[in-house]
């Protein structure tokens, strides 16, 4: 009877975990349907930083111009275009996109025949594991607080945080500050784990706005920066307050050797 009861129970508890496990593999399907896609990270294969006056960047069919902050395109045929940081243009399977970083204007490369993406080898994951899908308590500002977020080619950007969260893992009170983006709590973190079986520089984790001073932090959702994945981004770091003392073995792992 007892051994019966204990098959039933234990039946029952893998039954609840379909519903979850299914749900974390169909988001980690979309994300690295999102990082091959065209115009994924995997596509990007180059950054060139623009100079005062005409430059001529890779196999672009025209110059782009700085002068005085502004960018002009003047293509090989036809009239020059004034371009605004995200405006892009295409030639085959190339697309030139014009970015701003700390005063800066660059060109980012994105070719759909990259060598990123045809050698590509799939991402890689910690095992599910429900016990880091924590309930964490939000604290909130009265007012925003500038944090400071350093980024990998050492700029430094405040952007504001609207609280912290508190939550428990492992039988430790850990705390994460996040920032808001696309409307989620964005975390950038790092924790005892990178740069062994996770990338070195961190990773990032998105979670729902609070909802009665509540947040559900879910590390199995922990995705690497695309820095991981190409040379060309431009990845903001962990600030010093979320770096955490602990190992996180859950979400992705390191990018494998020639993907």
């Amino acid at each position: 009877m007892f051994r019966y009861l204990a098959v039933l129970f234990a039946l029952t508890a893998w039954a609840v975990d379909i519903p979850y496990h299914a749900a974390i593999a169909k988001w980690r399907h979309q994300k690295e349907a999102e990082l091959k896609a065209d115009g994924g990270w995997l596509t990007v294969t180059g950054l060139f930083w623009l100079k005062h006056g005409d430059n001529r960047v890779a196999s672009a069919p025209g110059a782009f111009e700085l002068r005085d902050s502004k960018v002009l395109y003047r293509p090989d045929r036809g009239p020059a275009i004034e371009l605004k940081a995200g405006a892009s243009i295409t030639e085959g399977a190339r697309t030139f996109i014009l970015l701003e970083r700390g005063g800066r204007y660059g060109i980012r490369l994105k070719d759909k025949e990259s060598k990123l993406r045809a050698e590509f080898r799939g991402q890689q994951w910690f095992p599910v594991r429900e016990s880091y899908r924590v309930s964490a308590r939000f604290v909130a500002y009265e007012q925003p607080k500038p944090m400071t977020i350093l980024n990998v080619l050492g700029d430094t950007m405040q952007l504001p945080s609207p609280g912290y969260t508190v939550f428990m893992v492992q039988g430790r009170e850990l705390r994460l500050e996040p920032v808001i983006e696309d409307k989620k709590l964005f975390f950038i973190f790092r924790d005892q784990t990178a740069g062994k079986e996770t990338y070195g520089a961190g990773r990032f984790l998105y979670a729902e706005l609070p909802r009665d001073g509540k947040v559900e932090i879910d590390f199995n959702k922990a995705e690497n920066p695309p820095c991981a994945f190409t040379p060309y981004a431009t990845c903001p770091l962990p600030p010093k307050q979320n770096v955490l003392p602990i190992r996180i073995e859950a979400g992705e792992l390191a990018p494998a050797r020639g993907s």
